[in-house]
């Protein structure tokens, strides 16, 4: 009390905090709220200046699965594509064939998993701008990246061109035939990579749905068409090639429409911030050598993570050429979850990316996204366990259903590294880049057992679930770990604004 008898500044802060505390604590755990919600500051907005479109207030987990229903969809569907022409191509080729397909799959997916990295660069740099209120400068800056990657494709095509016949020597292939067909689709989905990045950006759920529909239908229908006109191998590689090509068109289309008017890109403000971030310095949002860390880190750990994905399917098709096919019947079956946790890392990343930036956080996209691929997995995981012989002799005939013991063990396997995948998407997203270590050391430790499993399938695939098992164990120490610091920055900041209030 002060010498009038009226409450003084440090009693009413206290009495203010006793209300405010648990809201705060929520908000500080819970989702974006947008502007004005509870604990959070009111943003002004520049009179002069549109205001820019809000994402919804409804951060519900109804509201998450509505904006991850599109992404999530489009990759049941394509997966469900998917596993239709695995099943054509596998009785339209032999055995060994199928397998060196499954070996060139492996090559694809691990040379355009930093197609990733390129989305957090450009989630980053586009949020990054918006906040400055320099949403103008996206297009001729994307146009700069453009440039710079169909450089790199011309780099890549000489490179693989003069490389096609020692990748095809050291995987053990029949010939070099769809070597460079594959490597060069690998490259030209990082260009695809950019587009769709500034559609996360732009939170156009629908539209990238869309375009991962058109990516899967284009691939799958000329695969088909390719393989079945007795072409192999290369008419495989080809039909990959040309899904690519149209899906990047398709997607290049999409976000010139989108970004038309950079006005109407959506922003949200995150509850747990105490500052406005449209206030901050743009040389500490855009700091280039930042941004640059993020994105070399993302590069190294998402080529990694391809890796990681099919280190089992390439070391086994190259110590034991035999088991390669009935080994990659399974391993496409199982890793379709994979699969699908790229596609909602699709939703997760810009999500995580944004409200970290702001301040706040993305674990209830996180959950949603986890709940979309609970189902599918639980029933992959009861089909590997009670009926697996029956099923692969179903899909895939007699023929590649030997390596059925293998089955469980490796869709186990692939249920950890999807979780990895979307807690690696999710820790990249706000900056956290020492993840890597994480990545190089269970991609060393991989090496190590497939090779002494010495291409057994079962041995080979419980070498890759303790593998997996492990790194989703320290991912998940990880992410608890970071956002342990993370609530208590939260409260170091904001009991340094109350200190500050009490000594005005």
């Amino acid at each position: 009390m002060n010498p009038r008898g009226e409450p003084g500044l440090d009693v009413i802060l206290e009495e203010v905090e006793t209300v405010v505390d648990p809201i705060a604590e929520s908000a500080a755990f819970g989702p974006a709220m947008g502007i004005g919600a509870a604990g959070g500051p009111m943003v002004q907005l520049p009179p002069d200046e549109p205001a820019p479109r809000l994402v919804g207030s409804d951060n519900s987990v109804r509201a998450g699965l509505l904006q991850a229903g599109p992404v999530a969809v489009a990759g049941l569907l394509v997966n469900g594509i998917s596993v239709l022409v695995v099943i054509a191509v596998a009785r339209l080729v032999t055995s060994r064939s199928y397998g060196e397909i499954a070996q060139l799959l492996g090559l694809f997916f691990i040379l355009s998993m930093p197609g990733s990295a390129v989305l957090v660069g450009v989630v980053r740099r586009v949020t990054g701008l918006q906040a400055t209120g320099q949403a103008g400068l996206v297009r001729p800056w994307v146009a700069r990246v453009h440039r710079l990657c169909l450089v790199a494709i011309g780099i890549e095509l000489i490179l693989v061109l003069a490389l096609q016949g020692w990748i095809a020597h050291q995987l053990r292939l029949a010939s070099s035939d769809g070597v460079v067909l594959i490597l060069m689709a690998a490259g030209i989905w990082i260009v695809l990579s950019v587009d769709r990045g500034l559609l996360q950006a732009h939170r156009s759920y629908p539209q990238l749905a869309t375009n991962l529909l058109i990516e899967g239908g284009m691939r799958s229908a000329c695969i088909i068409v390719f393989v079945a006109a007795g072409t192999g191998v290369i008419g495989y590689a080809l039909g990959v090639f040309v899904g690519e090509v149209v899906a990047t068109v398709h997607a290049h289309w999409s976000a010139r429409r989108a970004w038309a008017d950079p006005a109407t890109a959506p922003v949200v403000r995150d509850a747990g911030s105490l500052a406005p971030v449209v206030d901050a310095p743009p040389e500490e949002i855009l700091a280039r050598r930042k941004l640059l860390a993020d994105v070399s880190a993302a590069f190294v750990g998402l080529a990694l993570l391809g890796f990681l994905q099919n280190v089992d399917v390439i070391l086994l098709g190259r110590l034991d050429h035999g088991n390669a096919g009935p080994y990659a019947a399974i391993s496409v079956a199982s890793k379709g979850l994979v699969f699908g946790a790229l596609a909602l890392g699709a939703y997760l990343l810009p999500e995580a990316t944004i409200r970290w930036n702001e301040g706040g956080h993305a674990i209830r996209q996180l959950g949603v996204t986890l709940l979309f691929l609970a189902v599918p997995a639980a029933l992959l995981l009861g089909i590997a366990v009670f009926i697996p012989r029956q099923v692969l002799t179903l899909v895939f005939s007699a023929r590649l259903s030997t390596a059925a013991p293998a089955f469980a063990p490796l869709v186990l396997a692939m249920m950890c590294l999807s979780f990895t995948v979307l807690v690696t998407n999710y820790l990249f997203g706000t900056g956290s880049r020492w993840i890597v270590l994480l990545l190089v050391a269970s991609s060393g430790l991989a090496v190590v057992l497939v090779t002494v499993a010495d291409g057994h399938p079962r041995s080979t695939a419980l070498a890759d679930l303790f593998v997996q098992a492990l790194l989703a164990l320290g991912m998940g120490v990880a992410f608890v770990g970071v956002h342990l610091r993370h609530r208590g920055q939260h409260w170091s900041r904001r009991r340094g604004w109350q200190r500050i209030a009490a000594n005005d």
